[in-house]
């Protein structure tokens, strides 16, 4: 039996205009001029340029999503008004938006550099396995396997797999000596060691085409064949004991195996790759200090006159009511866009004039990082922890000190012995320090560097100095000994 009943509750959702304002916010500034050249694909009403005859941009911000904790709530919406007529956009809430202009529309446009093309490393292979003495079959061979490396420059996969597949499709018959015949080769071409399976065979390859004293040759291939697991544990005194040589012996064998390269598929990245664009730039005028946001090459966007003109009211007659309806809802998508980047502008601005004003003596002096969270930053502008989240997330800051994630001025608090609090960042510079100036046959452990610390004023526990070091990759003190 069917009844009806009524029921109360409360509902927090996100308007579309709001998930394109979170969505923006959360954007790089290269992921941005990505996101503007799609949308100016997208809509037609929207074009880059400057619209002269805009007024002062009269504020009609994107609504702030209220206070909640997590950032997997729901927000709540205000409410959309649908009775507003494509006339009356154009003539009244058209006026008081202004096209979005860069914050660097005034300096002049530099055209990036060319980058130089670059041969990939498979191909600088081939070009030199085919200089070799092998067979058309042996040819296929060797590129199956350079096709294999992987970016480090070794081959993961099992060389029977790899000749397997090779002779099932191309109805060869190469043989397993012959695959070793053929990766021994590969191993021993520039860069040497490439292709190897393993750090060890790498290290050989290596070692096979170098040209230096042969005594110390002799000995690194030794203790890399004979004596591997004691080279990983730094046992010294066995490897000494073994080889019959004395300390400075050794000391001069390892410094042979030290200068290999462990990786010889690295460094194979273009410059643009390796290039971060920050997304601020923090810079001292005297006693002040001025905060740009890097936006040089996000074009201003407008609305398209054209299509003002189409539909005004003395034009606009014989046009068919879908296609007003289609440029009506364009236009109010092109509106929300421009008005929502120029919210995010202010929002990013917002938070970093705050961070800077909390780490006022590290902008200053590149030293002495606060402890400071999401939440210092939230109570001080007035926003919730989640849009400071999304702000810091894969932002970067140029400053006179170096290039800096967002997330790197945000940390816990180590207490003193004074009661005061300094960053954990700071305390991971103390244990670094100490480490670096350790003497190198005997380090310091754990334990020792926590003492150390508590000397200079700081608590921190031997577990917390050990999840600081892992978490600077640096090893334990065993294997930091050096002869």
């Amino acid at each position: 039996m069917l009844k009806l009943s009524q029921h109360q509750k409360l509902l927090q959702k996100l308007s579309p205009q709001q998930v394109q304002y979170l969505k923006l916010l959360q954007l790089p500034v290269i992921a941005l001029e990505q996101r503007i050249k799609a949308e100016l694909e997208q809509n037609p009403l929207l074009e880059e340029g400057i619209d002269e005859e805009m007024e002062l941009l009269q504020e009609e911000p994107v609504d702030e999503p209220p206070t909640v904790v997590e950032e997997t709530d729901e927000l709540k919406a205000e409410p959309e008004d649908d009775k507003y007529s494509i006339e009356d956009f154009m003539n009244d809430e058209l006026d008081g938006y202004k096209s979005f202009y860069s914050s660097s529309e005034e300096d002049e446009k530099k055209e990036d550099l060319p980058i130089p093309a670059q041969v990939p490393l498979s191909e600088k292979l081939l070009e030199q396995i085919r200089l070799l003495d092998i067979t058309d079959e042996e040819l296929q061979l060797a590129e199956e396997i350079i096709g294999n490396i992987d970016e480090d420059g070794y081959l993961r996969r099992p060389l029977q797999n790899i000749l397997d597949d090779l002779n099932l499709s191309r109805n060869l018959n190469l043989t397993i000596e012959q695959a070793e015949k053929i990766l021994y080769q590969i191993q021993r071409l520039d860069p040497p060691g490439i292709a190897a399976r393993d750090l060890r065979e790498c290290l050989l390859a290596q070692l096979d085409v170098m040209e230096n004293d042969k005594k110390l040759i002799s000995y690194a291939q030794k203790i890399l064949l004979e004596q591997y697991e004691n080279f990983t544990m730094k046992h010294y005194d066995q490897l000494a004991k073994h080889l019959n040589i004395t300390q400075e012996q050794l000391k001069q064998v390892l410094e042979l195996i030290q200068k290999l390269n462990p990786k010889p598929g690295e460094g194979q990245f273009t410059p643009q790759e390796n290039y971060i664009v920050p997304d601020f730039i923090v810079e001292h005028d005297g006693d002040d200090i001025i905060i740009t946001l890097n936006e040089r090459n996000v074009p201003p966007l407008r609305i398209n006159k054209n299509y003002k003109e189409l539909i005004s009211r003395k034009k606009g007659k014989g046009i068919p009511p879908e296609t007003k309806e289609f440029i009506r809802k364009r236009f109010e998508a092109a509106k929300w866009f421009i008005a929502s980047i120029h919210q995010r502008r202010d929002t990013l601005m917002k938070v970093m004039r705050a961070i800077v004003e909390k780490q006022r003596e590290f902008f200053d002096t590149g030293e002495k990082l606060k402890p400071m969270i999401y939440k210092d930053i939230a109570e001080t502008i007035g926003m919730d922890i989640s849009t400071i989240s999304r702000v810091v997330n894969g932002k970067y800051v140029q400053t006179e000190y170096g290039v800096y994630e967002l997330k790197y001025f945000f940390s816990d608090k180590i207490s003193t012995v004074d009661g005061e609090d300094i960053s954990n960042k700071e305390v991971k510079k103390k244990i670094k320090f100490i480490i670096e100036n350790e003497p190198p046959d005997k380090p310091y452990s754990d334990d020792e560097i926590s003492k150390m610390l508590k000397e200079e004023g700081l608590i921190v526990a031997r577990r917390t100095v050990a999840k600081y070091r892992e978490q600077m990759r640096i090893p334990i003190a065993r294997l930091r000994r050096k002869i």
